[in-house]
């Protein structure tokens, strides 16, 4: 895939206070590292839109890593903020990635459609949201990994060509 930058975000209240272990980002961290992306932070965020959008908008515009993943807060939960602090800072929207996950998730498990995950794009740097929870975060990543470095590179300027030679 690259050694693109990645961040992941954990969007967790009881676990940004400590009062819960995070799971899913130290899976994610592992399905990067596999891939060849270069981890440059790791943090639990409370589940505050301002303050992921915030967050988002440095990561982004300093230019900080190509790629933020999240983790959580894509549910129906009165807490579950994560689409729209995502929203909030978008410059484009990539909802084939947002599909995929979903797609292949409902062969698993009919809940896959409550997920309000969006995928975007601000500066050049391509912000996913997944789910919460370790499995979901693993499936998800899987699902769209493959596409991954092609997208960065075009995202990136790396590369120009987008048609596949026949």
């Amino acid at each position: 895939m690259g050694a693109y930058r990645v961040a992941i975000i954990t969007l967790s209240d009881k676990g940004s206070v400590g009062q819960r272990v995070d799971e899913s980002g130290p899976v994610l961290r592992r399905l990067c590292l596999e891939r060849g992306l270069v981890v440059v932070s790791e943090e639990i965020l409370p589940d505050e839109p301002e303050l992921l959008s915030g967050r988002l908008r440095e990561i982004c515009d300093q230019r900080l890593a190509e790629l933020v993943l999240t983790t959580g807060g894509t549910g129906l939960s009165p807490r579950d903020h994560t689409p729209e602090a995502t929203l909030a800072v978008a410059e484009r929207l990539v909802p084939g990635l947002a599909e995929v996950m979903r797609a292949e998730s409902l062969k698993k498990t009919n809940r896959a459609m409550l997920s309000r995950a969006v995928a975007v794009t601000r500066a050049q740097t391509l912000i996913i949201n997944l789910p919460g929870s370790p499995k979901g975060a693993r499936e998800n990543f899987e699902a769209i990994a493959p596409a991954l470095g092609h997208g960065l590179a075009i995202l990136t300027g790396s590369t120009g060509e987008c048609a596949q030679p026949s």
